[in-house]
């Protein structure tokens, strides 16, 4: 039977090649290397000094944040039309130029249009093409195992980069740095990009063709007919559910993870970029461990979980930065970047299940609007919420609130079932904790993993009616 699919192969391969992308992209969680640099350039003053106000230090990363989402919406809509190959090599050449741009400037203008606008083009070309042919090579009950992977690159990716920042930033200064970093983006980026092919017209995962998954025969047709266009996604309540979900989950680790550096540096000195790598692991794990634990216990249930630990971890942050300690700062960092990292797998694989694969890369970017928005808003109040007093308390007391509410709202995702007579009005809760404890279940090894086909919502609300 699996003789039946000569392209059996190619699965893997394009794995490989959008996790090699996200691992050159993921420069931007580095950016509080970059940052420390730049501080460090204002205060020391001099010649060829940066000369900015350091307020506004965060900008050009904030601006990244916000250019990177909303470029996913024409990079989807480019990834849908042209295919992810021509995508990704837009995304190299882009974050490749505005990296050799760094390399000749230190203005502030110069670097918001450098870095946050031109790197942050780039880095939502390159990354929306990594993951939506990858996962098209899989069969549903792998959607967030293969998604966790490819994105995981993108989260892993200070692990290396840290380091070789500081050591670059430390004998070369940081423009020569970023001219360094630009062209070794540009080649590994555009290299990675003539791997990434979309799998032929009518293939069939060979998991399903050899019967791994008896179930995935009856949910393919299922699934096969949600194919929404963006216009019924926008009009799709769940759509707003999941992208204040994911505003307040990225925007929140975003906030964290752009000052990873700085809050470890007053422990752990010049070593504080050890900080930033150990905590990109987690966000990476973090990408993976959701990815699996979402195939296996739902991606509702899931979601929640994560929702609600770092709302914990925000509010743990309070005393563990007033008195810092080394090692709980990177325990800290590291359990914050493992939640946020649980982001970047939950999402895609929920515009997969709800939305389908034909306009993926359009309906997805649509979503991750959420985490530039995000990014933007929650890192320029934390800047400007630390500037006031007891601001760092503030700053974890506030994005703990808003990620308990995020947790809350998420129970909205769940399906009402349909109204039967002599029966009480059910409710989204109690659905939300029926599939939650057979999640528990699951995980236990108690029950089998259940493959979800996704709901039509406006049909469930039409039948309702």
């Amino acid at each position: 039977m699996s003789d039946q699919n000569p392209h059996k192969s190619k699965g893997w391969q394009v794995v490989i090649a959008g996790t090699g992308i996200n691992l050159a992209l993921g420069v931007l969680y580095a950016w509080s290397i970059f940052k420390e640099a730049i501080v460090s350039s204002i205060k020391t003053g001099g010649p060829g000094a940066f000369q900015w106000e350091l307020t506004s230090v965060g900008t050009p990363y904030a601006v990244c944040c916000l250019t990177f989402a909303f470029a996913m919406i024409v990079a989807g809509k480019a990834q849908d039309k042209i295919g992810p190959a021509k995508t990704a090599l837009i995304g190299g050449l882009l974050v490749g130029a505005g990296f050799v741009m760094l390399g000749f400037t230190n203005s502030f203008v110069g670097w918001v249009v450098g870095f946050g606008v031109l790197a942050g083009a780039g880095f939502g070309f390159g990354y929306s093409a990594a993951t939506p042919p990858a996962i098209k090579w899989f069969s549903s009950a792998k959607t967030g195992l293969v998604a966790g992977i490819v994105v995981g690159g993108f989260g892993l990716a200070p692990v290396y980069i840290a380091p070789l920042a500081k050591t670059l930033l430390h004998a070369y200064g940081i423009q020569n740095s970023m001219l360094i970093l630009g062209i070794g983006f540009l080649v590994v980026v555009c290299g990675f990009s003539f791997l990434l092919v979309n799998p032929p017209k009518g293939y069939v995962p060979r998991e399903v063709l050899r019967g791994y998954y008896p179930a995935l025969d009856a949910e393919k047709k299922k699934k096969e007919e949600v194919n929404a266009t963006v216009s019924e996604v926008l009009r799709s309540p769940k759509f707003y559910v999941l992208w204040i979900c994911f505003f307040i989950g990225a925007g929140a680790g975003l906030m964290v993870i752009g000052s990873v550096a700085g809050m470890a540096k007053k422990s752990m000195g010049e070593m504080a970029f050890v900080a930033v790598a150990i905590a990109a692991v987690g966000n990476a794990a973090g990408r993976i461990v959701a990815g699996v634990l979402s195939d296996r216990i739902g991606r509702r249930a899931t979601l929640f979980i994560m929702l609600a630990f770092q709302a914990c971890l925000m509010f743990a942050a309070i005393p563990i930065t007033a008195n810092p300690n080394a090692v709980m700062l990177v325990i800290l960092a590291t359990f914050m970047g493992f939640n946020y990292g649980s982001n970047l797998a939950l999402f895609p694989s929920f515009a997969k299940d709800y939305w389908g694969l034909k306009n993926y890369g359009l309906n997805y970017g649509a979503l991750f609007t959420a985490w530039g928005v995000g990014g933007f808003v929650l890192v320029q109040a934390a800047d400007k919420i630390k500037a006031m007093p007891n601001g760092n308390t503030n700053a974890f007391i506030a994005a703990g609130i808003l990620l308990a509410c995020g947790a809350a709202l998420s129970i909205f995702l769940a399906d009402k079932k349909k109204v039967v007579a002599g029966e009480a009005e059910p409710s989204r809760w109690q659905e939300f904790w029926a599939e939650f404890s057979l999640g528990f279940k699951v995980f236990l090894g108690f029950e089998a993993p259940q493959v979800r086909a996704p709901r039509n919502w406006d049909a469930i609300e039409k039948g309702r009616a």
